[in-house]
């Protein structure tokens, strides 16, 4: 793949996850070595990187992702509600909120679920401005997931499952100075390839200089 198709085709992948095969952890490893490339604040790299494979700790996993996704299908803000009155956007949005719920009844079963995280001096984050703290993590999660597209993985980015972090962190031992961002369900995708999603035109949300 060329970057730019790489990057116009990594897409969140929820009903097309191969359950069944296995994911080699050198795979794996691979596409974190790539990610832990990504930058961060003043180079402190305090990323952690949890890899979840036993089929019990999944489980767990996927019990609170579950809990915290029906609750999220049942508000309003829920994907599948958004846009009602924009029946062609609407149609769009009750697909994802289709994938979301499916994913939420298999997560336990991906057969990798990946959990980037953060660690701190203190077990609190810092009150205030914290964009730049995040924005050490981030961008190598997001290489994380470029680099398993690459390598013929699919992934997602959710967070839900943060509604009960304290409980995940029980289940993944985590000290109190290590937080969770997310959770990337990671496995061989089905089917042959992925294409650019719509979006709204540059037009719509570009702004030069001032608002």
């Amino acid at each position: 793949m060329t970057p730019e198709e790489l990057l116009t085709t990594t897409r969140a992948v929820r009903k097309r996850l191969d359950f069944d095969r296995p994911v080699p952890m050198e795979v794996i490893e691979k596409a974190l070595t790539i990610a832990l490339q990504a930058p961060s604040g003043s180079n402190r790299q305090e990323w952690q990187w949890l890899v979840v494979t036993d089929p019990a700790q999944r489980a767990r996993i996927g019990e609170l992702y579950q809990r915290a996704c029906r609750s999220y299908l049942d508000s309003s803000g829920a994907a599948g509600k958004l846009f009602a009155d924009d029946p062609a956007r609407a149609a769009v949005q009750q697909r994802v909120g289709s994938s979301v719920e499916y994913l939420a009844d298999r997560m336990g079963d991906v057969p990798v679920l990946v959990i980037p995280c953060l660690r701190t001096r203190r077990a609190e984050l810092p009150a205030g401005n914290q964009a730049g703290l995040w924005a050490s993590l981030l961008p190598a999660a997001w290489s994380f997931m470029l680099a398993a597209r690459s390598l013929g993985l699919g992934t997602a980015w959710t967070t839900l499952h943060l509604a009960y972090e304290r409980e995940a962190a029980e289940v993944l031992g985590l000290p109190g100075n290590v937080h969770q961002a997310a959770l990337i369900p990671t496995a061989y995708y089905t089917g042959d390839s992925f294409k650019p999603a719509k979006r709204q035109p540059l037009s719509d949300v570009l702004h030069v200089d001032r608002w």
